[in-house]
């Protein structure tokens, strides 16, 4: 497609469609003061309101030379150890972290005009959680894992295919097969951003801090200082959109 087609196709296309998306108020005002409330929360509205694959999400992490590097992937869980994830620790991501143990990831639920936005330091988990989540799910996520060799030159589909079959039946015949490199890993939030859409595009961010990082901005009680109404180890920061 050259390129002058691609931007009038880009032209065509709008936003939150009215007839696709609810776009809903947000009172941050009313926000709990811990943020994984509210994330479980908004996660349980994106699943009730029909939102495909809500626990795919874009994870960022930089390497040893400062370059980010983006992909996506799923989300394995989020509690007060942090928002969980998981990968080989021989894969590009796993060898990033390695050298740089710090990452963001953002969700979006388009269908609700709503995104997620978090930062952190990341932490591997004992191998036996890593084994024992991996063996908590599918049996094609097993054999994925089994496959192996994530990130690493490939010759051809055809020497792919033939590993991956092997993994498969590995899988089937033995469902607690461990994969060795395999990985959970859990972002230790210092910040967390909610984002409402606003069809007024008067868009309302709202984002929470750990106290000991600080940060300028204004409280989601519309106060400046950013303290808001919270407590424990949260500060809320409304933000500009």
């Amino acid at each position: 497609m050259p390129a002058t087609d691609l931007h009038a196709l880009l032209r065509t296309l709008r936003v939150w469609p009215p007839d696709a998306t609810e776009l809903r108020p947000f009172d941050p005002a009313a926000a709990p003061a811990d943020p994984l409330v509210l994330f479980a929360r908004w996660f349980a509205d994106a699943v009730a309101a029909g939102q495909p694959e809500p626990h795919t999400m874009s994870l960022a992490t930089t390497d040893a030379d400062g370059r980010p590097d983006a992909r996506i992937v799923m989300l394995h869980g989020a509690d007060a150890d942090g928002w969980a994830f998981a990968s080989h620790a021989t894969s590009r991501k796993g060898r990033q972290l390695a050298a740089l143990p710090y990452a963001a990831l953002v969700l979006y639920w388009p269908v609700l005009g709503r995104q997620v936005r978090v930062r952190g330091p990341v932490e591997a988990a004992p191998s036996g959680e890593g084994q024992a989540d991996l063996h908590a799910r599918s049996t094609g996520a097993l054999a994925a894992a089994l496959t192996g060799r994530q990130s690493e030159p490939l010759d051809s589909l055809g020497t792919l295919e033939r590993r991956s079959r092997e993994a498969w039946e590995q899988a089937d015949s033995d469902p607690r097969t461990p994969a060795p490199t395999w990985t959970l890993y859990r972002l230790r939030p210092t910040e967390v951003e909610f984002f409402q859409g606003d069809p007024d595009r008067r868009h309302v961010r709202l984002r929470y801090e750990t106290r000991e990082d600080g940060g300028d901005g204004t409280g989601a009680d519309g106060t400046g200082g950013g303290t808001g109404a919270d407590g424990g180890g949260w500060r809320r920061v409304l933000l500009w959109p």
